[in-house]
C-alpha cells in the first residue's frame, strides 16, 4: 500500500489490499459545490478542459460566420456588402480566432481534459494555475470580440504587419485591442504548457516509462514545450508594437532606425510552430482513433514518436519561408528552403505508419474512422502544396495570391479541424456518457468533406489566375467570378454539416444512446474508467505494464474490477477529506510519493479578473496599471496564503 508521506512501492510488486473508502467518500471529497460557486470555483481538469473545449469551438462557430460573410461578400465581382472596412475586421477577426482563440485553447483544452485520464492521474499537477489559465482566455477572447461589437476590432490583418499597424496607418485603438489581448492570451497557452509538461512528466500512472505513453500524450508534450518556446517571442513583439503605438517607442519606425522586417522575424518565428503546435495533437488523435478501429498497436510507434519529437525540432527552422519576397539573402532562402522540405519526412513517416496499421488490421469505418481518412486525404494534399512554396521560384510566382490562402487552409481545416471532429466523435461517449448519432455522423462527415474541397480547391485556380489575398472586391472580366461563387457555395454547404454536429452534439448529449465504458474497444487508461468519469478519475491508481494496457490478456473490461481490486492497482488511503494523487519518477514511472492537491478556489477568477484589469488598463489610461497590479498582488497573496492538508497552490 502507498503511505500518506512517501511512496516506496517499486512497480511490479503487487499491491497491498487496502480500503481507500468507497466511491461515495470519494465523491464527496472532490465534487465541487452543486451552486453557482461550484461553477466559479471549479478547478478539476474535466471541468476545465470542457470549459476550454466548448469555448474555443463556439469562437470556431464566430470565426465561421465572419468567413461567410466574407465569400458572400467575394461571390461575384464588384459587390458592396460589407465596406472595405469591415472587411478587413472581418478578415482580422477571422484569423485571429481561428489561429489563436480556437485552434490553441482547442488543442490544449483535448489535453487538460484527456491527458491526465490517460495517464491514470486523478487531476493536472497545478489544478489552480490550470483553471486561471481558462478564465484568461475566456476573458481575452471575449473583449477581442467586444471590440468588433463596436466597430472597433483590428483591421490589419491576424499577422498584423508593420508598418500598416504602426501609429502612422492605423491611429484609432483598434490596433491596441490586437496587441493587449494577443499578448495577454498568451499568458493562458503558457500556463497550460507548463500545466501539461509537469502533469505528463511526473504523474504517469506507475509502470507507464516514456515508451508506453499513448502517442497522443507524447503529441500533447512536444506541443507544450513548442509553446514554451515560440509564444515568448510573440508576446515581446506585441509588447514592441504596443510601446510604438503608446508612448512613442521606435522599434518598427524606419524613419527613427527601426525595422519593419523584425516584425516579421519575431511574428513568423512563432507563427510557423504554430501551425505544428496545433497540428501534432491532432496527428495524436488520428493515431489514437487508426489504432482502436483497426483493432490493433499503430505500426511503428517509436517511429511515429521520433517524428513527433523531429518535427518540433524543425518548425523553429522554417519561418522564413512566409518571408522569401522581402530581399533576404539567397543563400538564406536556400537553407530555409531545404528546412522547408524536410520537415515532409516526419509528417510521411507517421501517414505510412497509419497505413500500415490499416493495412494489416480490421478497418472498422464508423464516424471518428471517416473523418480520420478525409484527414489523410486533405492534409496530403495540402503537404504538397507547401513543398510546392517551399521552393523560392515557385513562392515568388503565387506569393500572397489565393493559392497560398488555399494551401493554409487545406493544411489548417485538414490536419486540424477534421481531426479535431474525429475527436470529439470518438471521445464525446466519454465526456458525455452517450453516443453520437452514427448514421448521422456519416452524413455530416460527407457533407464537410464536399463542402470543404468545393470551398477550397478551387482557390488553387485563383490563384494561378492571379487573384490576391486580402482584398474586398474584384472587377468583372478577370475570369474569376465562377471559381469565387463555387467556393462560397463549398463554405456554405461546409457550414450546414458543422450546424448538423451541433444539433446532434446537443440532441445526444441528452437523449444519445448510453455509450458504457469503453464503446469503441480502445486499448488507452482514459476508457478503463466510466462514462462520464468520476470526480476523481480512478478509485485506484492503475498499474501499467503495456502500451495498450487495456488489450493485455490479464485486463478486466469491467470497470467494477477494477473497483474491486481485482486487476493491479496502487491504493491510495485517504486522510482529512485530502485529495490525493501519485507522484511517480520521470523515465520509469516508479511510484514516489503522494501529493495532496488543493480544494476548489475562486482566486484563480479573481486573479484572472485583475490581471484582464491591468492588460486593458493599458489601452485606456497608463494611471490605471498600477491599480490593476496591486489588485493581482492582492489576488496572489489570496491564492497563495497557507491552507491546511493542502501541499502546493
Amino acid at each position: 500500500m502507498i503511505g500518506s508521506d512517501r511512496m516506496r512501492s517499486r512497480v511490479g510488486t503487487p499491491p497491498q489490499q487496502s480500503d481507500p473508502k468507497s466511491p461515495d467518500d470519494l465523491t464527496r471529497i472532490w465534487s465541487p459545490p452543486n451552486d453557482i460557486s461550484g461553477f466559479l470555483t471549479a478547478i478539476n481538469h474535466r471541468a476545465v478542459g470542457q470549459r476550454y473545449i466548448i469555448t474555443a469551438f463556439i469562437f470556431f462557430i464566430l470565426a465561421g460566420i465572419n468567413a461567410l460573410i466574407m465569400r458572400v461578400q467575394l461571390a461575384a465581382p464588384d459587390q458592396e456588402i460589407v465596406s472595405p472596412e469591415l472587411y478587413n475586421q472581418l478578415f482580422t477577426m477571422h484569423g485571429t480566432t481561428m489561429m489563436f482563440i480556437f485552434a490553441v485553447p482547442m488543442v490544449e483544452g483535448l489535453g487538460i481534459y484527456f491527458v491526465p485520464l490517460m495517464i491514470g492521474a486523478r487531476d493536472m499537477a497545478f489544478p489552480r494555475l490550470n483553471a486561471f489559465g481558462y478564465w484568461v482566455f475566456l476573458f481575452s477572447g471575449v473583449v477581442l470580440f467586444v471590440s468588433f461589437a463596436f466597430g472597433l476590432a483590428p483591421n490589419s490583418g491576424w499577422f498584423n504587419y508593420v508598418p500598416l499597424s504602426g501609429p502612422g496607418y492605423s491611429p484609432g485603438i483598434n490596433i491596441d485591442f490586437w496587441t493587449t489581448m494577443i499578448t495577454f492570451l498568451e499568458v493562458a497557452a503558457l500556463v497550460a504548457a507548463v500545466e501539461l509538461i509537469v502533469t505528463i512528466i511526473k504523474m504517469r500512472a506507475p509502470g507507464m516509462s516514456l515508451n508506453r505513453m499513448p502517442i497522443f500524450v507524447w503529441a500533447i508534450l512536444v506541443t507544450a514545450f513548442m509553446i514554451v518556446f515560440a509564444m515568448p517571442p510573440l508576446m515581446v513583439v506585441s509588447v514592441m508594437l504596443m510601446l510604438d503605438r503608446t508612448i512613442g517607442t521606435h522599434f518598427f519606425n524606419v524613419a527613427a532606425g527601426g525595422d519593419p522586417l523584425l516584425w516579421q522575424h519575431l511574428f513568423w518565428f512563432f507563427g510557423h510552430p504554430e501551425v505544428y503546435i496545433v497540428l501534432l495533437p491532432a496527428l495524436g488523435v488520428v493515431s489514437a482513433i487508426v489504432s482502436t478501429f483497426c483493432g490493433r498497436a499503430i505500426v511503428g510507434y517509436k517511429y511515429i514518436v521520433l517524428s513527433i519529437i523531429a518535427i518540433g525540432f524543425l518548425s523553429f527552422g522554417l519561418w522564413v519561408h512566409h518571408m522569401f519576397a522581402t530581399g533576404i539573402d539567397l543563400l538564406g532562402l536556400s537553407v530555409f528552403t531545404a528546412a522547408s522540405m524536410m520537415i515532409a519526412i516526419p509528417s510521411g513517416i507517421q501517414i505510412f505508419a497509419w497505413i500500415g496499421t490499416m493495412w494489416s488490421g480490421k478497418i472498422r469505418l464508423d464516424t471518428p474512422m471517416l473523418f480520420v481518412l478525409g484527414f489523410i486525404f486533405i492534409f496530403v494534399l495540402g503537404g504538397l502544396t507547401g513543398v510546392m512554396v517551399a521552393s523560392v521560384p515557385f513562392d515568388w510566382q503565387v506569393h500572397d495570391s489565393y493559392f497560398v490562402v488555399a494551401h493554409f487552409h487545406y493544411v489548417l481545416i485538414g490536419g486540424v479541424v477534421f481531426p479535431v471532429f474525429a475527436g470529439l466523435y470518438y471521445w464525446f461517449p466519454k465526456m458525455t456518457g452517450r453516443m453520437l448519432n452514427e448514421s448521422l455522423g456519416k452524413i455530416i462527415f460527407a457533407i464537410m468533406f464536399i463542402g470543404f474541397n468545393l470551398g477550397f480547391f478551387f482557390m488553387h485556380l485563383l490563384g494561378f489566375m492571379g487573384m490576391p489575398r486580402r482584398v474586398y472586391t474584384y472587377l468583372p472580366g478577370l475570369g474569376w467570378d465562377l471559381y469565387n461563387l463555387i467556393s462560397t457555395i463549398g463554405a456554405f454547404i461546409f457550414a450546414f454539416g458543422i450546424l448538423l454536429f451541433i444539433l446532434d452534439a446537443l440532441f445526444s448529449a441528452r437523449w444519445g444512446k448510453i455509450a458504457g465504458n469503453n464503446p469503441w474497444g480502445s486499448s488507452s487508461l482514459e476508457w478503463a474508467t466510466s462514462s462520464p468519469p468520476p470526480q476523481y478519475n480512478f478509485r485506484t491508481i492503475p498499474i501499467v505494464r503495456s502500451g495498450d494496457p487495456l488489450w493485455d490478456p490479464g485486463w478486466s473490461a469491467d470497470y467494477d474490477d477494477l473497483e474491486r481490486g481485482t486487476v493491479d492497482h496502487v491504493a491510495l488511503t485517504i486522510q482529512q477529506g485530502q485529495r490525493d494523487s501519485v507522484v511517480t519518477t520521470m523515465l520509469d514511472a516508479r511510484p514516489d510519493y503522494r501529493i495532496v492537491l488543493p480544494k476548489p478556489s475562486i482566486w484563480p477568477l479573481l486573479l484572472a479578473l485583475a490581471v484582464s484589469f491591468t492588460f486593458i488598463s493599458t489601452m485606456i489610461n497608463l494611471i490605471l496599471v498600477p491599480i490593476g497590479a496591486l489588485l493581482s498582488y492582492a489576488a496572489i497573496i489570496g491564492w497563495l496564503w497557507p491552507r491546511k492538508g493542502e501541499d502546493q497552490p
